[in-house]
């Protein structure tokens, strides 16, 4: 009789799933740190995928199928394709699977159950503010370099985007749609694959567009680093003001060492734990996770993190984001 216990005592284990866009990516590596910590704490079995590269669409279309065929109870996702994704999450929804978007949420939003970020547009107007208050009446007559991610433009790369420009103090007509801005500051886009060599192409090619770039807004800090590298290439490095998206521990160096002026840290360890959470949850009761009050997501925070602060835009130092850092 005893023999039998440990059988059904595995039938009524939850399963759960974390898939990625990448297993390198140290904010990946971060998220998946935190869902399997939290995934022993309560004894969920967690499987772990992963695209190839930032942007392997197919490689998580797989997942959730094996997902699906292995009775997980719910599934966290990046998505690599915001958009193309959602046909294989209705299915796992069909079959009774909580999905939880993290960090990038699927289009519509509502094609997932519910939605773990950063809000990406507040954090890009965290920059953004930061940018134009730091360059006072010079902002007026800024160069804006906006490096940005990739050519499908996934929810995160509109947002941060679009949440920068607007806390310059741009007016940027479709905030769904990058590019559309007619503000003569504004040099170009270049799409960096959210990399360090991306960014340094992207600069480059940006800076032969106008030389006189003295603004560079980037998606994330490995991109900022490679736009860095270019400047510096091109003896441009002063007078530039570079800022990013992320808050892992090397960009967060980078602003220590001004290569980077701000960067609007964000919390992906939180964001997979409450993931799992949220997921045992649901499959002890069936409670599906409610967005923060006023947005269509939960809100997982954001801090400007920077060591020259500037009045109206509410930052962290260096050294409390370094305490908070992942990487």
């Amino acid at each position: 009789m005893g023999l039998a216990a440990p059988a059904a005592a595995a039938q009524d284990t939850t399963k759960a799933c974390l898939i990625t866009k990448t297993d390198i990516n140290p904010f990946f590596v971060k998220m998946k740190e935190g869902a399997t910590a939290k995934a022993e704490e309560l004894g969920v079995e967690l499987s772990t995928f992963a695209g190839k590269v930032d942007g392997d669409h197919e490689t998580q279309v797989q997942a959730v199928e094996s997902c699906i065929a292995a009775g997980a109870k719910g599934i966290l996702i990046t998505a690599s394709d915001t958009k193309a994704i959602t046909d294989v999450v209705k299915q796992a929804r069909d079959q009774g699977v909580l999905v939880i978007a993290l960090d990038t949420p699927l289009e519509p939003i509502d094609a997932a159950d519910a939605t773990f970020a950063t809000d990406n547009f507040k954090a890009g107007e965290l920059i953004g503010q930061w940018a134009a208050a730091t360059l006072g009446d010079k902002a007026a007559d800024a160069k804006i370099a906006l490096l940005d991610l990739s050519p499908s433009a996934p929810s995160v790369d509109v947002l941060r985007d679009q949440g920068f420009l607007k806390g310059f103090g741009i007016d940027i007509k479709d905030e769904k749609k990058i590019g559309d801005e007619d503000d003569p500051r504004i040099v170009g886009h270049d799409v960096t694959a959210g990399n360090e060599e991306g960014g340094r192409t992207a600069m480059e090619n940006l800076l032969q567009k106008d030389p006189d770039i003295n603004v560079v807004y980037t998606i994330n800090e490995p991109s900022a680093a490679g736009a860095y590298e270019a400047l510096k290439s091109f003896g441009k490095t002063e007078g530039v003001l570079i800022v990013s998206v992320d808050g892992g521990c090397p960009g967060v160096k980078n602003v220590e060492e001004g290569v980077i002026g701000a960067t609007s840290q964000q919390y992906p360890l939180d964001m997979a734990s409450k993931g799992i959470e949220a997921i045992a949850q649901f499959a002890e009761d069936g409670t599906v996770p409610q967005p923060s009050e006023g947005l269509d997501f939960f809100d997982t925070g954001v801090n400007l993190v920077t060591d020259k602060a500037v009045d109206g835009v509410e930052s962290i130092d260096v050294k409390e984001g370094t305490d908070r850092c992942w990487g």
